[in-house]
């Protein structure tokens, strides 16, 4: 297989990334044929994964334009994946040019492509890290350089902290990240799970299955075990609930996607540190 300019040397094209799938179910162009065939097994489970995928793009742009709108113009973005059209840092700039973002991944072909992306921004950066470990993070160049933690800042976990297992605690790397965070500082938060749309549950069994088998295990986690990253957070109205609902654009095209009911399958929210 020729190597595209885009991937990192280093990397196994004959391994399926999760980064990678999640471009193919959005359409994007940064992904391989094992990555499709991967994305397709999963969508033989439940076919609306790529609904799914747009509720969660569509659910984060309405959430930055919330943040700016709140005066919070800087933004940490845990788990970003490969940047597509509308992203964080696009969607937020367009709001108010002065935003700062830093994208964080453990992806080599998301870190890659992002700086690619970036290159001549001096707002924003990528940095190669993980959510499992928020010192690295917090310590690192470029949320030094980008970020003041002393003012408020908008921390994205989107569609990343299904892919981090109970035994690595990700509740506790939530909070440490929280506890770093001013006063005023945002949590914008999705989450898989069967508990919302018209997901089964051995559906999502199936899907689990699919990323399992390629090396990211994605937990399906109830409200309960959802609703306890807000620990520490005051729930913005109106509260955990599924992608669409969570402050709806005033005007949706009747019969458009928004109607799509896999759109329903999944938890999203968005909590204030007071």
């Amino acid at each position: 297989m020729e190597r595209p300019t885009w991937a990192p040397q280093g990397i196994d094209l004959s391994v399926p990334s999760v980064s990678r799938i999640y471009d193919y179910y959005l359409g994007g162009s940064h992904n391989f044929e094992v990555d499709r065939e991967a994305g397709r097994r999963a969508m033989e489970a439940f076919p609306g994964l790529p609904k799914i995928m747009q509720a969660n793009r569509a659910f984060m742009r309405r959430a930055v334009r919330h943040a700016v709108g709140e005066g919070v113009t800087q933004f940490l973005d845990i788990g970003s994946g490969i940047p597509t059209f509308g992203n964080v840092h696009e969607i937020a700039q367009a709001a108010d040019p002065r935003s700062h973002v830093v994208y964080v991944d453990h992806d080599p072909v998301a870190v890659a492509h992002g700086r690619a992306v970036l290159e001549g921004d001096p707002r924003s950066a990528v940095l190669p890290a993980d959510l499992r470990k928020p010192h690295d993070i917090l310590t690192s160049d470029e949320v030094g350089r980008l970020l003041d933690l002393d003012r408020p800042v908008a921390l994205l976990l989107v569609a990343v902290l299904h892919f981090v297992e109970d035994q690595d605690d990700p509740w506790a790397a939530v909070a440490e990240l929280r506890d770093a965070l001013a006063p005023g500082s945002l949590l914008v938060l999705t989450h898989a799970t069967t508990e919302s749309g018209p997901i089964r549950p051995e559906e999502g069994r199936g899907v689990s299955g699919v990323y399992r088998n390629v090396g990211s295990p994605l937990l399906m986690r109830s409200r309960p075990e959802v609703a306890r990253f807000f620990d520490g957070f005051e729930m913005v109205e109106p509260g955990l609930v599924a992608m669409p609902d969570w402050r709806p654009d005033p005007v949706r095209r009747a019969g458009g996607a928004d109607d799509d009911p896999a759109m329903y399958v999944g938890f999203a929210g968005v909590g204030r540190k007071p």
